[in-house]
Parts: C-alpha cells; structure tokens; sequence
C-alpha cells in the first residue's frame, strides 16, 4: 500500500472531499482507487480564523508500483511501512521457569500479556486489588474519606493510568512500531478504534476499567497467573542475581527473572531494593499544584470561533516558563473538561491528579503547573532524597487542608496578590472529598512559589484568562513521575548490578504515561523471553 502524508482538508469536509483530495493528488481516476484508511489524523489551530485537518491515509490503487515510481521524488507519497508487531520468541514446551512481575500498571499488563502470547505464562503479584473493587475503595476516599492504603487511585489493576485522562500519546522514538501493538490490543479491549488515528488518542476512566477486565482474562487464558493482594516485601539476591521474592504473607516464589512494574508511588518498594543493593539514583522530576479554568475559556482561546466544534472536543493547551531563578514552569498532564483527583496513597497525606471521562464534558479544564527538580542541584549525592521531599510536602499540604484529606487551595489572584483565599468565586473547584481556602506558601519550597507566580501572567499573554482571578489552586502535585530511576544496562534491561531483575515502567524511571510505559512492558518482556531462553 502507499502512504499518503499532510493531505489538508477543512473541519466540515466530506468524505467524498477526502476521496477527491487523494485522486487529485495521485492523479488517477475513481475506478482506480480500491481502498483507503485512515492512518493518523491531526488538526492544526495556530490561526483560529483557519483552523484545519492533516491526515495521513494508506491507500491502495490498481497502479501502484507506478505511483512510486512517479512520486518517487514527492516526500508526502512512500510505500507503507510494516508495523505488524512480531514477536522475538516463542516459549519451549518443557519451560522449568515462570517468569515473575512485579505490579499491574499499564507497563507489568503489557510485559504479562506479551510473555504469555509468546508462551511463557508470566505470574503477576498485584499489591491492590482487582479494578473494579479498587473502584470502590478510591471512591471511598472521595466520597467518604476513608483511604485504603494498598487499593486506590495508585495501587491496584491497571495502576495510576486507570484513574487518569486515559491519554495514549507519547514523544517517545518507537522505531519498532510497539506502539502500534499498544493500540491495538486496547482496540481488541474494547477501546474505540479512533485511537488507531487520532493524533491525540485518549479512552476515560470508566472505559479503561472494563478494558483492563478483559486483557487480565487473555493473560489467564494463556496460561498466565494473576494474585491480587500480595505485596512484594523483599526480594532474594545471592552473588547479584535474583533468585525469587517473599511476599507480605511470608509466601516465596523462586525465579531468576523477574520484573519490577511497581509505577511511581511504591516508596516502600524503592526503599526495599536500595536497602538489597540494586543500584537506585535520583532523577529530575516536578512539583507543583493543579490549576481549574472554565473548559469554555480554553476552547474560546485555542479555537476561536470554532469552539464547541464536535471534532475538535475539548481543547487542551501546553505551556512553559523558564524563570529568572533558574527553574522551569511547565503544564504537565491536561485534562480537557475533567476534574482534580484526590490521589494519595498514604495516610496523612495529600495528593493531586487529574482525570477525564471519554466525552471530556466536565465544566472545567484543568492541569498541573509545576516546577522542575534538578537532584544534582537540589540534594546531590542522595538517591532516594527526592521521595522525603515528597513525603515532607505531601504531609504539609494535608495540615493545609485541615487534616480530613481536603486539599488546601487558593484562587489565582490571590496566589499572586499573596494573600489567603476565604471563599469560592467564579470557579467551583471539582476536587473531591473537598478544599480548604487558605495559603498555598506552606505547601511547597519558596523557590518554586516564586517561579509559578512568575509563570502565571507570563501564560496569561498566551491563554488570555489563564491568570484570571476565581482559577483555582489546589495543592499538591508532586507525583508527576518518579524521583529515581532503577538504572539498567542499556541492551539486556537487566538492572546494572543485580542480574535477572528488569526495572521497568514509570516507577523505574524509564517511562511518563500510559502509552511510554506499555511500550517499555512490550520492550521489557522480550528481554526476559530472550533471556529466559538463552539458559
């Protein structure tokens, strides 16, 4: 087939437009297009007045072979490439091992999934529990504040991710189109099969519970072994090479292959492995508050007066500042019409997040705005100091709130006018079990208080409104993504002191979102099946 690249059509066109714009491109007749898809499409909005799609279409003719040859110089016209996934291996009959994973994010579902299509019926210890009674424990804390501290928003099936926008775009390099197969294992899930295309591919909450049900039962049908409840408490290293792990129960499971896919809250977990050896350090990552505007004040900024356009959807904006103390300011994780998300794990703390439906209708758009951590300029020389600095801000933002898991929150104008809030204005702020109005300066270091109040007008010149005075704060952001990184030899993905163990995923410091920790799953478990058969 060939590929056809920034083909430009208006919003409102047809498809017989879309039909006409590749005859005309190609040069051919009707009878001589036999098929065409969609591969990608994007929009751009840099001038509301003319705002417009891009796609990119595999297309098939009777006359391809001379296509080529006759675009052969024209960049938007190439043969398509292959991104069939293929696997790398395919397990023995007599297989004496079972590799063991670590945690059911999105990264250790995928390293499950693709190990047991290959045959090697991985066994996966979840500390939470199975989604849908995870369901019911993070509503607990929303609703009735009452916090589970191994089942919520970050422990549980289908991990952090579940409880998010759902969004699977990544700027990850992806030479080997793992992607691709991310995507359409979430299609075959029961995922919309829009995400295939759509530049900004996203699913919702609700949607992801029941996707995340029906991958869990492939890996068991495969042969695959899933516990729930059993937490990782120590794993069993002799001569630097893991021999197995002993569970909270007591419970030893032995294997010389084993992959950590806890994500980027499991500090006991971190602390555990550092305490055994596995080299751990510090890695930049981000803290900060989270920011609520009226969706329509975003969609009227990005889209002018196609705002509300029903193929457009909600309009989402990214922002950075690079600040005269030296830090940098940035959005991180926007969600279009969705709401501010309690997301601790642990008792006594507070946690943001942010999270969106699949219709993404919620009257508020909203995201974090928070600053870079540098370790080698903030604590040199201490690898798990950047989890302390979590902890301590997390424990202040829940004396902020008043000690009942409200979050402490303020209005932008007073933020910037330094002083306290006392009232709500214009902005509901959507944060569940609730705010407390008050000071943010508690809440995190002078230095980065410093920079987002000089970031925020300066993202007013670019979003008009976005330093309006009734915005809502609400703190603390501070697990935007891990603070150390399980560091790992670059071509066997084994931990670079302690063989036969795959750090992997967000927790590891290898991956930022949905879509880059499925990829590092895929990548990891054809490390371990190549491994695994070596011996």
């Amino acid at each position: 087939m060939l590929r056809l690249t920034n083909i430009q059509l208006p919003l409102d066109h047809s498809e017989q437009e879309l039909r006409s714009k590749i005859l005309t491109k190609l040069s051919i007749k009707s009878d001589e297009l036999l098929s065409y898809s969609i591969y990608k499409r994007s929009y751009d909005a840099r001038k509301k007045k003319n705002i417009f799609f891009i796609y990119s279409l595999d297309v098939e003719t009777s006359k391809n072979a001379a296509l080529l040859t006759q675009f052969a110089e024209d960049a938007q016209v190439k043969v398509r490439p292959d991104d069939t996934y293929k696997f790398v291996a395919q397990a023995p009959e007599d297989l004496s091992e079972r590799p063991i994973i670590v945690g059911l994010g999105p990264c250790g579902l995928f390293v499950g999934l693709v190990l047991a299509q290959m045959g090697f019926k991985p066994i996966i210890l979840e500390r939470g529990k199975e989604v849908r009674e995870r369901t019911v424990d993070t509503f607990g804390l929303w609703r009735k504040r009452k916090l589970n501290v191994e089942s919520n928003v970050q422990f549980g099936e289908g991990g952090a991710g579940t409880f998010s926008d759902g969004k699977l775009y990544t700027q990850i390099k992806d030479p080997q189109h793992h992607g691709r197969k991310v995507l359409q294992e979430f299609v075959a899930a029961g995922a919309p099969e829009e995400i295939l295309y759509l530049s900004k591919p996203h699913i919702g909450t609700f949607r992801l519970v029941t996707m995340v049900e029906k991958m869990r039962a492939t890996i068991e049908s495969l042969g695959g072994e899933i516990r729930f409840e059993q937490r990782v408490d120590e794993v069993l290293i002799e001569n630097q090479q893991v021999q197995g792990v002993r569970l909270a129960n007591g419970e030893v499971l032995a294997s010389q292959h084993i992959v950590f896919a806890v994500g980027h809250s499991a500090r006991d977990t971190f602390q555990m492995l550092f305490e055994k050896g596995v080299y751990i350090e510090a890695k930049p990552f981000s803290i900060g508050f989270r920011i609520e505007h009226p969706q329509s004040l975003i969609d009227q900024c990005r889209f002018g007066d196609f705002a509300g356009h029903e193929l457009l959807g909600a309009a989402d904006y990214k922002l950075v500042h690079h600040c005269k103390n030296g830090r940098s300011v940035y959005s991180f994780c926007m969600c279009p019409g969705g709401t501010v998300v309690a997301a601790t794990s642990a008792e006594g703390h507070i946690v943001t997040n942010g999270m969106s439906q699949y219709s993404r209708n919620e009257r508020n758009a909203n995201s974090a705005i928070v600053v870079g951590i540098d370790p080698e300029q903030d604590y040199p020389g201490q690898p798990l100091a950047g989890l302390a600095l979590q902890n301590t801000l997390e424990q202040q933002a829940f004396i902020a709130g008043g000690e009942n898991y409200n979050a402490p929150a303020q209005l932008v104008g007073d933020f910037l006018a330094d002083k306290p809030s006392v009232a709500v204005g214009s902005v509901e702020p959507s944060y569940k079990p609730g705010v407390t109005w008050g000071d943010l300066n508690s809440c995190l270091p002078e230095y980065a208080i410093t920079a987002i109040r000089e970031a925020l007008p300066v993202f007013d010149k670019q979003i008009r409104g976005f330093a309006m005075h009734d915005a809502v704060l609400t703190g603390v952001e501070t697990r935007t993504s891990s603070p150390i990184r399980l560091k790992r030899d670059n071509s066997s993905l084994q931990s670079i002191n302690t063989q036969g163990l795959y750090p992997a995923g967000e927790g590891a410091g290898y991956a930022g979102g949905i879509l880059s920790a499925a990829v590092d799953g895929i990548k990891i478990a054809e490390a371990v099946a190549l491994d695994m058969l070596k011996r």
